[in-house]
């Protein structure tokens, strides 16, 4: 059973420039949350139906089952049946009447049984069936108070997912994201979290200066971030479950691109403190620096490999911006990016073998690519000309990115084998800056 508990100076004032104009151009009339815009789903999705679970009119405080259906179609690899297609409403397993989802074209039906443990709580007994079979394939409990219904559902979502995929659910985690906000004659920037579907849209921050690059520790409960309130870009750490804020930095130049090691014990960074912008290491326990780096070249946007033992980061000192590692320890540098003329913002799925980049290649526009270190194939995986930002699922199947449409700013979504997409674009505001969450439980 599971229960919800749950250096150079025109190279920093060009840094400076750009972390302020990436979010200077987003000028919307007003602020809103995210929705969903299925763009591309699989060829051949599978068909599934998610019975509506219910304890009668009323009595719950949403509906799972619907929330369960749009998670499931939001991954692109399932078509689920409207209910009011429906033959039967079964809650267990042996109510099922195979044949009444054998003639409709289901591969798999959900049912579950909804209780009332006490009062203000959930419980479901959920099962999943195989129609050809006729046969069970998950069965599964979960509880939580009514507060936490979408996160019951997500779970359900996710069980359901990693049964039939068995690539692990990531409709339980969350995202970070910025939206700047014109207000009169300023703009607001505010720092959001959210479920991975947009809904439960939670303010962290709001402030009348830039905000940028925000990221999440490894056990998921908190941030760190760029803000320039204090007049100069400098990091914050905050906690999400009650906003406390902490300043980790405050050097002259630049303070940027946090990215916190898998151990959650260090932060690699940016600082221009010596005069060109460098790569360190920041260690919580002690608050001590060291520095990684030391060319005259802009070295830039790190990020960790899964194992701690290396970080990626974009470099000039070939002549333009691609991706290097650093061994740690031994210093060993190598440069991983060759194809095109510009790769940058480097992300890492768990595998330590997909690197996703912003990459540019001989048509001039910013597209999202994903690179396989080991034979070093590169695939684009996004359509468009003004892409940035890339974040990879915990599961390093999906990547979030932003993206121009219409003239706005929005989130997208693609899978690496780059078959399923989808939109996040918020009614009346432009967005961007997306940051995965890891799996919270």
């Amino acid at each position: 059973m599971s229960t919800m508990k749950r250096g150079n100076g025109l190279g920093q004032q060009r840094l400076w420039l750009l972390a302020v104009l990436m979010l200077a151009g987003a000028t919307p009339p007003a602020w809103a949350g995210l929705s969903i815009e299925i763009t591309q789903g699989a060829d051949n999705p599978t068909r599934i139906a998610v019975v509506p679970m219910t304890l009668g009119a009323g009595q719950l405080p949403g509906d799972i089952s619907a929330i369960v259906s749009a998670d499931l179609q939001r991954s692109g690899l399932f078509d689920p049946m409207d209910r009011v297609n429906m033959l039967s409403f079964p809650r267990r397993i042996n109510e099922i009447y195979y044949r009444d989802w054998r003639a409709p074209g289901m591969e798999y039906v959900v049912v579950g049984d909804v209780q009332r443990p006490a009062a203000g709580r959930i419980r479901v007994q959920f099962t999943l069936a195989q129609v050809a079979g006729e046969r069970q394939v998950l069965n599964s409990v979960v509880e939580g108070s009514d507060a936490e219904l979408r996160d019951i559902a997500h779970y359900i979502s996710d069980k359901v997912f990693e049964a039939i995929t068995g690539i692990r659910g990531i409709f339980s985690t969350r995202i970070a994201y910025i939206t700047a906000t014109r207000e009169g004659s300023a703009l607001s920037y505010r720092l959001h979290v959210a479920d991975a579907d947009g809904a439960r849209e939670r303010l962290m921050l709001q402030s009348k200066q830039p905000i940028l690059s925000p990221r999440w520790s490894p056990d998921g409960g908190e941030l760190v971030y760029v803000s320039f309130e204090t007049g100069r870009p400098a990091i914050f750490r905050q906690r999400l479950s009650d906003a406390q804020r902490e300043q980790v930095t405050s050097f002259r130049g630049l303070n940027g691109a946090p990215a916190w090691s898998p151990d959650g014990s260090k932060l690699a960074l940016v600082l221009s403190k010596d005069g060109n912008p460098e790569l360190y290491l920041y260690t919580f326990a002690s608050g001590a620096f060291t520095r990684l780096t030391n060319h005259f070249a802009i070295d830039t946007e790190p990020t960790w490999a899964p194992d701690g033992r290396s970080i990626l980061f974009t470099s000039d000192r070939g002549g333009s911006p691609q991706v290097y590692r650093l061994t740690l320890g031994s210093g060993k540098l190598q440069r991983v990016t060759f194809n095109g003329n510009y790769n940058a913002r480097p992300q890492l799925a768990p595998d330590g073998r997909t690197l996703v980049v912003v990459h540019r290649g001989s048509g001039g526009g910013f597209s999202i690519a994903s690179q396989d270190l080991v034979n070093n194939d590169l695939r684009l995986l996004s359509q468009s000309a003004l892409d940035e930002s890339p974040s990879v699922a915990p599961n390093g199947a999906m990547v979030m990115y932003a993206t121009k449409r219409g003239g706005r700013s929005v989130l997208a979504v693609v899978s690496i084998d780059a078959g399923t997409r989808f939109l996040l674009p918020a009614s009346a505001s432009d967005v961007r800056e997306p940051a995965w969450s890891p799996f919270l439980r």
